[in-house]
């Protein structure tokens, strides 16, 4: 392979795999350009902003409805003097002054939707016996007779640039001479990283499992019979009457999508906790073929699970540690482009795998646009939405719209460690420090790619530094198939200090 190639830019990916019976293995080169994200900076999609104030005015009707019903209450409370009363009671008087007075208290007290707190979370770590460095891994995959030189190469290549350190996790079974995943195989490591991540978390809050109303479990890639809850459920034991949901197909952003369900539910469910457990079965999705699109899966998902615990408890304020403030889902699946980025297929060997489209990036990039438009109105200092629609309204034809700091509304950012590509792209667009970037990168490099659970490895990692402290506000962004861009926002109620267990700390256990 010349030098040039090996010096092609990080906007240009050398791809192609020829297989032709005895010269298989010989590798030619075939440019692709792969798309960048979206310049954020050149233009603002109105429709998203008034989405979000759309979110905002239906979350909020109570606060803009109490207001001129209060106002009306004191004004005609302040016709009347003291003597009149006292002395000149009216009852039609009373019955009005009384029904304003209810449907205040009702607006505030029935209208206002109740708090959603995140008690504790637990992230899995496996133990040594799965740690593999990206040597480690290509030995491995050479040894294995599973790959030609090509896709060899390739995946070395991958792995080099993807910002994945040393001692990420993997079922080396995977690694098996012309291996392919049973379901025995999948179901015992999804429970293993499950199972542990859950033993952890009960442990930390002290809730029992018969005290679970609600239980949301999402994996991408396995769905099995009975369904991953009902695995759950039976394991420990929890109540006969439970909500249990499995969300499959959905991808790395279904963790978002689980929390938004748990919550709705919890709203219907007063006084109640819901356990949500978020991971994926990367043995299941492990492909064995060569062609380089489906090659990427492999070098970037790890094993990793992440269960969280959430409460609309009152009296759980004081001991939670983040309330939910918001929360935005965006959906471009009604995009061919974006709904074939990332698919499971069969390749022309018949061998199934999880297929990463050269425009991922672009689809991705226009997914957070979306996304971040429609979440900045629930988010942005009002000083800061002002200064946008000033600058929309009167700036000059040939001058870029003012695009608002989202630095001023987080003081943390934990976007979705899917690769270092997509890590600086999002940096560049969002104009992130490295140190919002900090929690995502060291996340990537120490545990790779986990799906959903990976933006709670990073808010571990922001919680093992003490980094979080009360009244905080992070935001959890994550992307997944279909194409979807889903984003979270927390506030901290507390300072929170390290945890005594972490799968940043060595020998939790």
């Amino acid at each position: 392979m010349s030098k040039e190639n090996e010096e092609f830019s990080t906007e240009i990916l050398q791809r192609g795999v020829e297989n032709s019976g005895p010269s298989a293995g010989s590798l030619s080169f075939s440019v692709r350009v792969r798309p960048k994200l979206p310049d954020f900076l050149s233009s603002v999609n109105l429709k998203y902003v008034k989405l979000g104030y759309a979110y905002l005015i239906s979350h909020r009707l109570h606060l803009l409805l109490a207001p001129p019903l209060l106002a009306a209450l004191i004004t005609h409370i302040g016709k009347y003097t003291g003597q009149d009363l006292f002395d000149n009671y009216d009852l039609i008087e009373a019955l009005f002054v009384s029904t304003l007075f209810c449907l205040m208290l009702y607006l505030c007290v029935d209208m206002t939707p109740r708090s959603t707190y995140l008690l504790d979370f637990a992230c899995f770590r496996p133990s040594n016996e799965y740690k593999i460095s990206k040597a480690e891994f290509i030995e491995l995959a050479k040894k294995s007779g599973n790959f030609n030189d090509a896709a060899i190469e390739f995946q070395e290549r991958v792995l080099k640039k993807s910002g994945i350190g040393d001692e990420t996790y993997l079922p080396k079974g995977v690694f098996a001479p012309g291996y392919k995943s049973s379901l025995k195989d999948a179901r015992q490591e999804i429970t293993l990283v499950m199972f542990g991540a859950i033993k952890d978390l009960l442990a930390a809050t002290k809730v029992k499992p018969q005290d679970i109303r609600i239980l949301v479990v999402n994996c991408g890639i396995l769905s099995t019979t009975p369904s991953l809850s009902s695995i759950v459920v039976n394991h420990f034991k929890l109540r006969e009457d439970i909500h249990s949901f499995s969300l499959g197909g959905m991808g790395c952003a279904a963790g978002v999508t689980a929390i938004d369900l748990a919550k709705d539910l919890l709203d219907v469910y007063p006084g109640a906790y819901a356990l949500v457990v978020s991971t994926e079965a990367v043995g299941h999705s492990w492909y064995n073929g060569n062609d380089p699109d489906m090659l990427l899966p492999n070098c970037f998902f790890r094993m990793g699970a992440a269960a969280i615990m959430l409460s609309n408890f009152h009296l759980d304020r004081w001991r939670a540690k983040y309330q939910l403030k918001q929360l935005v889902r965006t959906h471009r699946g009604m995009d061919n482009k974006s709904f074939k980025s990332i698919q499971q297929k069969e390749d022309s060997e018949g061998k199934k795998g999880l297929s990463v489209s050269k425009d991922v990036i672009e689809v991705g990039g226009h997914a957070l646009k979306a996304n971040i438009t429609t979440l900045g109105p629930l988010v942005l200092p009002v000083s800061e939405q002002l200064h946008f629609f000033t600058n929309l309204i009167f700036k000059k034809k040939e001058t870029k719209p003012y695009i608002p700091d989202f630095k001023l509304a987080f003081e943390h950012v934990c976007v979705m460690a899917t690769s270092k590509k997509v890590l600086d792209e999002i940096q560049k667009n969002l104009e992130l420090t490295e140190e919002y970037m900090e929690a995502s990168r060291m996340t990537l490099e120490r545990f790779g790619n986990t799906s959903s659970s990976s933006i709670w490895y990073e808010l571990a990692y922001l919680e093992l530094n003490s980094k979080i402290k009360k009244s905080d506000r992070l935001c959890q962004i994550a992307f997944g198939a279909g194409f979807k861009c889903n984003s979270v926002v927390w506030k901290a109620l507390r300072n929170v200090g390290i945890p005594k267990q972490s799968p940043w700390i060595e020998d939790p256990y």
